[in-house]
């Protein structure tokens, strides 16, 4: 059987704690699937296409990602999609718990649907897409925050400019 694996959210915006999954679903898996998800009910600051474009722009180092917008069940997304591996990151005990029963679910609809559940490396396992933006709206810097490809959208997004680089100045003797 090929595998097939998905990692799906809505990634409003992605972070750097999304990214690092990402990147290591992509060494454990041949082939993944960013699946991102609308869920109007999340008041995203993104749409679904920006949202595929930021992430497509995170993972263009992986030749097996394939970034994909859907709708609906992500059993229907996996289904349709031949996916058998469903990837979800955990930061807590309550993200484990509430994964946990997503999981029984998801394969109670799809039997063919494993879920695999990764926590990020430690100094991600703080970041959320919902902290990200609160902080980016109240002005904090957020560098550490996304990857490089989100920063000047984000900020835009709040209406704030993206600060150049600091030159690097040598010392002449």
């Amino acid at each position: 059987m090929k595998i097939v694996a998905a990692y799906s959210g809505t990634f409003d915006p992605i972070t750097l704690g999304h990214n690092d999954i990402m990147h290591r679903a992509a060494r454990m898996f041949p082939k993944l699937v960013i699946a991102v998800g609308l869920n109007p009910a999340k008041n995203p600051r993104f749409n679904l296409e920006e949202r595929v474009a930021l992430i497509e722009a995170c993972v263009a180092d992986l030749p097996n990602v394939v970034v994909k917008g859907f709708t609906g069940l992500v059993v229907d997304f996996a289904r349709d999609n031949n996916v058998n591996v469903l990837v979800r990151g955990v930061r807590t005990v309550g993200d484990v718990d509430y994964e946990k029963q997503m999981a029984v679910m998801n394969r109670d609809l799809y039997p063919q649907l494993d879920t695999v559940m990764l926590a990020p490396s430690p100094e991600y396992a703080h970041l959320s897409s919902s902290l990200v933006r609160e902080l980016a709206g109240l002005g904090a810097p957020v560098e550490k925050l996304v990857p490089k490809p989100v920063i000047k959208p984000l900020l835009e997004r709040f209406g704030r400019e993206a600060k150049a680089a600091p030159v690097r100045r040598t010392r002449r003797r």
